[in-house]
């Protein structure tokens, strides 16, 4: 080989021929590569070409007209596919809301996260068309506290943020008592919204009577920002239906009204009215003090007069101390009482003969007089019969009564088939009348009062409103009061007025208030002690019975029994009528 040829191969072999000699090399390594790989991947690739044949094959093909087999077919569009990371969604527009309202929040200052929550609260219900109020602007002081009680009035909703601090916070919980009273006094407005943070921890006794039985939300963070906001403004613009009406509550103590809405009707009311319609002879209707039998006579007369039987009331404790001095004075009392409600002109003083027997002089004055010149039968109702146990003519006046009734049995068409006694007391009569022979009180229909039941109470409750929320305060409301009748309508009373709830003995709770000298039963406790401590006998045995050491005697028990301080069918079973009273003495005698 020349020089010149062997300069050519030289240069040929630096020049870029070469380089591109082993890109063309390279490309076809790699195809004889791949075409490897695709021969030992042949059999498994046949395989799954087969079985796909086979699905194609198994899926029903739609028919085709004869119509539509020269169309074109469209091809489906391709599917895109699914990526890991979706493209975000837009942001929510600002909700505006049906209408605008004024809104006050109240918060704690200087918390977190509160005051977070309260600007972005502040932020998105200013930007749904509300009017927020914020005490945070105003300056401490006189015109601060007035202008906060005026905003809340004013507020159409009242929005709280309910911390671990604010709840401790007397502020709030003042703001929130005006709120409360707000919505008593106007209907409902403005609504308490309560938002609780972080936790839903019980609430104090004080909050928990304000806004306990409220719904609420929780928000736990900002991951709640969007869901609270939405819940409130979804309150806001859908407000429950129109406020109840407030329970227009009562007096109690006394006789209830006959238009009350709150008597309860018991067993005893059907038992009495049924006695009135047969005009039995002598209606006794027994009970403890405070039980009811002046409202249930009152309804009893209220059926007579609508069946146009003439009716007479005689309450006892209206008779003076001079009209029960005598068996004279007292009879003349009666009389006169009886004249004036039925509007007659006799009077039984002008046919009193003097020095005649005063039970002969009485009775045969009512034969002539106020039975013999009418044919329309007489209810003669008597309340109190009590007074006359301890007289000394006490046992003659019982003697009487007890000899019309005979009377009428022996002449059944005669004046005394048109006359009924109705006699409501509460002593054992027994213990101060000593001839059974000589007693109204073994003849005749006998009624006896009893404590509400629970499905009463259950029943009162609701009448009231349902202050007592669940069935569980309701049981602690009635093993607390024992379903007394008094008691009881007090109680339920007290919680709509005061918006309490049965938390036991935490400060405010309805129980630890109920036990107090100054609390809503103080009168009626202190009254019993009182009635105790004049008689150290009886106090005594009291205190032998709250420490399970003894029994009364029969005596003790039917007297203790009669003024209603405790319960049982025999001294064996005697026990304080009530947890209530149960506690209160075990404090004062213990």
């Amino acid at each position: 080989m020349n020089p010149e040829s062997v300069i050519w191969w030289e240069n040929f072999l630096t020049s870029s021929h070469l380089s591109g000699i082993a890109s063309i090399v390279g490309i076809l390594t790699a195809i004889i590569g791949m075409g490897v790989f695709i021969s030992r991947k042949m059999p498994k690739i046949k395989t799954y070409l087969q079985n796909r044949k086979k699905e194609k094959d198994t899926v029903p093909q739609p028919s085709v007209s004869p119509t539509d087999q020269g169309e074109k077919q469209i091809p489906s569009p391709t599917l895109q596919a699914r990526t890991d990371n979706p493209p975000p969604e837009p942001p929510e527009s600002p909700i505006r809301a049906k209408r605008s309202q004024r809104i006050a929040l109240l918060y704690k200052r200087h918390a977190e996260p509160d005051e977070t929550l309260l600007r972005l609260l502040e932020e998105r219900l200013t930007a749904a068309g509300h009017d927020i109020f914020i005490d945070r602007h105003l300056a401490i002081g006189v015109e601060w506290a007035r202008q906060i009680d005026r905003e809340i009035h004013r507020a159409d909703a009242v929005i709280p943020l309910l911390s671990e601090r604010s709840m401790r916070s007397e502020m709030l919980a003042s703001e929130l008592e005006i709120a409360r009273q707000a919505a008593r006094e106007q209907n409902g407005r403005p609504r308490i919204l309560p938002v609780r943070l972080r936790d839903e921890a019980p609430l104090p006794n004080e909050l928990d009577g304000i806004i306990g039985r409220l719904q609420h939300t929780l928000w736990r963070g900002p991951e709640d920002d969007a869901k609270v906001t939405r819940e409130l403004l979804d309150s806001l613009d859908n407000p429950p239906g129109p406020a109840k009406k407030p329970v227009k509550l009562e007096m109690t103590g006394g006789a209830v009204t006959l238009d009350s809405e709150f008597y309860v009707a018991r067993p005893t009311d059907q038992a009495f009215q049924y006695a009135v319609a047969r005009r039995d002879t002598v209606i006794l209707v027994k009970g403890a003090r405070q039980m009811g039998k002046t409202s249930l006579l009152a309804r009893g007369i209220q059926q007579a007069r609508e069946a146009g039987v003439r009716v007479v009331l005689t309450d006892f404790q209206k008779l003076t101390a001079g009209e029960l001095e005598g068996l004279e004075r007292f009879y003349l009392a009666l009389g006169e009482i009886l004249t004036d409600q039925l509007e007659l002109d006799v009077r039984l003083e002008d046919a009193w003969r003097v020095g005649g027997n005063p039970n002969t002089n009485f009775e045969r004055w009512l034969r002539r007089e106020i039975l013999g010149k009418s044919d329309k039968p007489l209810l003669w109702a008597m309340d109190e019969v009590d007074r006359l146990f301890d007289r000394d003519f006490g046992s003659e006046v019982f003697g009487l009564f007890r000899s019309w009734h005979n009377a009428r049995a022996l002449d059944p068409s005669g004046p005394w088939s048109r006359l009924t006694l109705a006699i409501a007391y509460a002593t054992e009569a027994h213990l101060f009348i000593e001839d059974p022979n000589q007693s109204p009180f073994n003849v005749g229909t006998r009624i006896a009062l009893d404590d509400f039941t629970l499905a009463e109470t259950r029943d009162l409750n609701r009448r009231h409103d349902a202050p007592l929320g669940d069935e569980a305060e309701l049981l602690g409301f009635y093993d607390l009061l024992g379903g007394q009748p008094y008691l009881t309508r007090r109680g339920l009373s007290v919680l709509v007025e005061q918006g309490l709830s049965m938390d036991g003995f935490a400060a405010g709770g309805f129980t630890a208030l109920a036990t107090q000298d100054d609390g809503p039963f103080g009168d009626h406790l202190r009254r019993m002690l009182m009635m105790l401590s004049r008689n150290p006998e009886l106090c005594d045995i009291m205190r032998g019975l709250l420490r399970e050491e003894s029994y009364p005697d029969s005596t003790s028990f039917y007297r203790l029994r009669s003024a209603g301080i405790i319960a049982g069918d025999a001294r064996e079973a005697a026990r304080p009528r009530c947890a209530l009273y149960a506690l209160y003495l075990q404090k004062h005698l213990l």
